[in-house]
């Protein structure tokens, strides 16, 4: 393997200078996910005592809790170049074989929401990650021959919301598959402490716990909240935030207690006002809220479902009786139109 600790990983697109100054270097600076940090130290030492490649890495987990940090950290420590890509940009084979030809030795391939390639795209991944081989065609028709480009080995890391969706042929082909979990508040408490002194915020315990219980146990979330409460004191002249500076500033920016936004009431609120609290299919929810299935189901969803606020059953999407209590409704149920009971 080729030794190149000094550079330093591609910048992913769209990045803000703030998640960029935040983001952990190290296994060491990452907080939480320790099994998984862990594991992926010994694989991450291993490689390099052996002079290779590490192994293909899965990350899967709700948004924002450190996949592709990950990556990063993982890609920092082997000495190599990280190489960031998306499953919806890699649309045709010759995008794949674009960014497989440009790789050296010892890089890592970061494909994020991987269970979203091509279906062409993934069967021609299969040879790259376990021959280090792409098939390339030459000439058309009857003419056409097939040859086998040798690729230098490399490690495929992806992240996925939703591993469900991963076909076994690809799921299979990871050396090590990692699930993400959310974070308890202590953790996140941690967290906004380290990035508030990257800040250099003065944040005290109090406050940072306030922001955390906010943060709907997701790193980037407290990292975004710090962001507001730190506008917030700015703009107000205030040099300490304390939980009561956090608490106001996260009620202007309609952040309550249980850490919802306006989106994730108006969920609840449509589910229980408009439907009798469920059962509710996710087409509807998705057509009576105007917001996009994918979104419900990725984003607003696994918190509600962590937090015990819904149900998804068979037939549908049910409000527990903590929703009624958390927008402070009496629990009456009514009956549903047939219409919903049966949609996806």
């Amino acid at each position: 393997m080729n030794e190149r600790d000094e550079m330093v990983p591609q910048r992913q697109e769209g990045e803000t200078d703030f998640e960029q100054t935040v983001r952990p270097q190290t296994f060491d600076q990452f907080v939480g996910q320790e099994a998984i940090k862990q594991n992926l130290d010994v694989m991450v030492r291993a490689a390099r005592m052996r002079s290779e490649a590490c192994d293909h890495i899965l990350f899967a987990g709700p948004p924002g809790l450190g996949k592709t940090t990950m990556a990063y950290i993982i890609a920092r420590e082997m000495g190599a170049q990280l190489h960031t890509t998306s499953g919806p940009v890699l649309e045709k084979k010759g995008d794949l074989a674009g960014i497989l030809s440009g790789m050296e030795t010892g890089d890592v391939l970061f494909i994020d929401e991987i269970h979203r390639l091509n279906p062409i795209v993934e069967e021609n991944l299969y040879p790259a990650m376990e021959d280090f081989e792409f098939d390339i065609v030459i000439g058309e028709g009857a003419h056409a021959r097939s040859l086998k480009l040798q690729l230098p080995k490399f490690t495929l890391v992806g992240a996925t919301t939703r591993a469900g969706l991963l076909t076994s042929p690809l799921h299979d082909r990871f050396g090590y598959v990692a699930r993400m979990r959310y974070y308890d508040r202590a953790g996140l408490a941690l967290i906004v402490r380290r990035s508030a002194g990257i800040m250099r915020a003065n944040v005290d315990a109090a406050g940072a716990d306030e922001i955390a219980r906010r943060s709907r146990g997701t790193p980037r979330i407290a990292n975004r909240l710090l962001r507001r409460v730190c506008d917030f004191a700015l703009v107000k002249d205030i040099r300490t935030i304390t939980a009561d500076v956090a608490s106001q500033a996260l009620q202007l920016f309609e952040i309550d207690e249980m850490g919802f936004d306006y989106q994730d009431r108006l969920y609840l609120s449509t589910l229980i006002e408009k439907f009798g609290g469920g059962p509710v299919g996710l087409s509807t929810m998705s057509a009576a809220i105007g917001e996009e299935k994918d979104t419900l189901e990725d984003v607003v969803e696994p918190y509600l479902l962590q937090e015990g606020f819904i149900d998804r059953t068979p037939r549908g999407r049910v409000a527990t009786e903590r929703a009624y209590q958390h927008l402070g409704l009496a629990v009456v149920r009514t009956r549903v139109p047939q219409t919903t009971l049966f949609d996806s």
